[in-house]
């Protein structure tokens, strides 16, 4: 899979458009940032405190990339007149040939929730999913979340990712009880 894959989330009438791309070295300082929020830090598997830190996670998702097993997108928000900025995270795993079913992620950047950044970039992503893996033998996808994260159910149903069923706790990743909601190829 090439690393030079961008998608687009376009503007609505409250919010700028979104680009995403693969993450890169250029993004530590903003992924730092964007893991001082503590309610990222709630869901997150691991902590981001410095550079290296930041450093080994990009260098995790550009692993992913090389293999194919895991398509992690930096979500940038267009600015009139700055640069964009790193609104949040979308993830695309295990979309292996052959296997039907892959899992997608995501994760909203404080200061961009609450502006449509989460749906709309993983309607992209989930979009994108489809149109480049439905050929292989991709049929649905899969989105994981704490039971008690309210949020991130409400961005899978309102993306069409209908709630399956609870999942049991699996500390440490899950140390709560998830629910699993599933979106399907279209026919």
């Amino acid at each position: 899979m090439h690393t030079t894959v961008l998608l687009r989330a376009a503007a609505t009438p409250a919010a700028p458009a979104l680009t995403l791309r693969p993450w890169t070295e250029n993004d530590v300082a903003a992924l730092i940032e964007a893991y001082r929020d503590p309610q990222l830090r709630r869901w997150a598997s691991a902590p981001m405190e410095s550079e290296a830190d930041g450093l080994r996670w990009i260098e995790v998702e550009r692993q992913g990339w090389a293999a194919g097993d895991r398509l992690a997108f930096a979500v940038l928000e267009a600015a009139p007149d700055a640069p964009p900025r790193l609104a949040g995270n979308v993830v695309l795993k295990n979309a292996v040939p052959g296997k039907p079913v892959a899992e997608v992620g995501y994760w909203t950047a404080a200061w961009a929730r609450g502006r449509g950044v989460a749906p709309r970039a993983l309607e992209a992503l989930t979009a994108w999913s489809f149109d480049t893996f439905r050929a292989d033998g991709l049929e649905c996808l899969e989105l994981l979340h704490q039971a008690d994260n309210v949020a991130s159910c409400r961005v899978a149903e309102k993306c069409g990712y209908a709630f399956d069923r609870i999942l049991p706790a699996s500390p440490p990743l899950y140390p709560l009880d998830g629910h699993l909601h599933l979106r399907r190829a279209a026919a």
